[in-house]
């Protein structure tokens, strides 16, 4: 290499000592202030595709030059690693990549964000993030989930939800899906961050995500909002009823995004909300509805063939038939037994509440009870609990009520522990 080659490359290795350090200290910067609120070879299986579109763009960019580095074609990864972080000047953990890659034309690279001792020291858990982030968004993508499953949760979606929303918490990944006549198809999937101290949110302030099923509940203007919640932010109903029952407390759980100068944050950063970059927040925004668009959060999702769920919503579907066949009989003392002794709705407990549906036995008249835009999403952790979410609409009448109930399974009998009208 000539004297002038040498140059370029010792020169480009100072840059490449500088991005790391900025790009480190940085990452400690904002992690301080973050409180501001073997055997044979085996078929391959068929997976879901990786999709591609203006969202996940830098992601996507990123994982190829990954590829490019495996295939120890540093050359080409650094080429596109420059174009990506001119692009995305505040994708910390590119800017990272790239400082590797640098740094890799003068000397060899031992280990992910291979920085100078005394820069690893000052960043303190900054760089143990970003290769944490590194690795969650590697293991997301190469561990796709099989093509046509679905999260167990969804058992079954009305048509008037057009899209639904699951979170992997263990892989820091939210899945967007298109709601159609053939069913829930996944649409888009998105590197996420969660609470600082994880999930299971349960008090104020805990710094947790809640686990459950909710509902979009509104869409902020991204103008009334700092810009520490980026481009926008769309509010989710914890607590549920679910959560209320069992004593949790807190609010303010939103979907939101990132600071003009932070692309993405560690993959457990917030206070609670669920963050996306701004560009894939954006495509969520302009895709989902408010009210009818569920948003499961599991610290896993298990994916299932949709027809695998059938035979498990069985008994759950004949209690629901049942209840509706009893009202549709008028018989009062026969649609209360589809209540559990602690039912509550609004505050009102069963014998309170009891008037309200002999109210309702009366404006039917034993006339057919028709359940119209039938949603239920399960929920199982230490108990089994369907959300149920309907237009309960008697024949000969245009409208009724849109109703919500929570189910619970006890000693193999589905009940009724809360209802009330949307």
């Amino acid at each position: 290499m000539t004297l002038g080659g040498w140059t370029a490359v010792l020169c480009r290795a100072a840059v490449s000592a500088l991005l790391l350090t900025v790009v480190v200290a940085s990452a400690a910067t904002e992690h301080a202030t973050s409180n501001k609120r073997t055997g044979k070879a085996k078929a391959p299986r068929q997976v879901a595709p990786v999709v591609s579109d203006t969202d996940g763009m830098a992601e996507a960019r990123l994982i190829e030059v990954y590829k490019l580095i495996g295939q120890a074609n540093n050359r080409e990864a650094l080429k596109k690693a420059d174009r990506l972080v001119a692009e995305f000047p505040s994708f910390q953990l590119a800017q990272l990549v790239h400082g590797d890659l640098l740094a890799a034309q003068t000397r060899p690279i031992k280990t992910f964000g291979d920085v100078p001792a005394d820069i690893a020291i000052t960043a303190g858990s900054a760089l143990t993030e970003l290769r944490e982030e590194s690795q969650r968004r590697v293991r997301a993508l190469r561990e796709r989930p099989l093509a046509g499953t679905i999260p167990s949760q969804f058992l079954a979606l009305s048509q008037k939800s057009k899209h639904a929303i699951a979170v992997d918490a263990s892989r820091s990944r939210l899945y967007l899906f298109q709601n159609s006549t053939n069913g829930l198809n996944l649409v888009a999937d998105y590197y996420i961050s969660v609470g600082k101290a994880g999930t299971a949110k349960t008090v104020e302030g805990d710094q947790r995500t809640p686990l459950g099923v909710y509902y979009i509940t509104s869409n902020l203007d991204p103008k009334s909002l700092k810009d520490f919640y980026g481009s926008g932010a769309l509010p989710i109903s914890y607590p549920n009823i679910l959560d209320t029952r069992r004593g949790k407390t807190g609010s303010g759980i939103w979907l939101h995004g990132t600071p003009p100068t932070q692309f993405s944050r560690s993959p457990q950063a917030t206070d609670g909300c669920v963050v996306l970059a701004n560009p894939d927040l954006q495509r969520i925004v302009r895709t989902v509805e408010v009210k009818t668009t569920p948003v499961i959060i599991a610290t896993q999702l298990n994916w299932v063939m949709p027809q695998s769920t059938r035979a498990e919503s069985k008994p759950f579907e004949d209690a629901l038939h049942g209840w509706r066949n009893a009202k549709t009989a008028g018989n009062l003392q026969q649609v209360l037994t589809y209540y559990t002794s602690d039912f509550s709705s609004n505050g009102k407990s069963l014998t309170q509440w009891t008037p309200t549906l002999k109210s309702e036995l009366n404006q039917t008249q034993g006339r057919t009870i028709q359940l119209k835009d039938l949603s239920y999403l399960r929920w199982t952790d230490a108990t089994d609990t369907m959300v149920v979410t309907f237009g309960e609409v008697a024949d000969g009448t245009r409208v009724g009520w849109t109703k919500r109930q929570y189910w619970v399974r006890q000693e193999n009998q589905w009940k009724i522990f809360f209802e009330g009208v949307i």
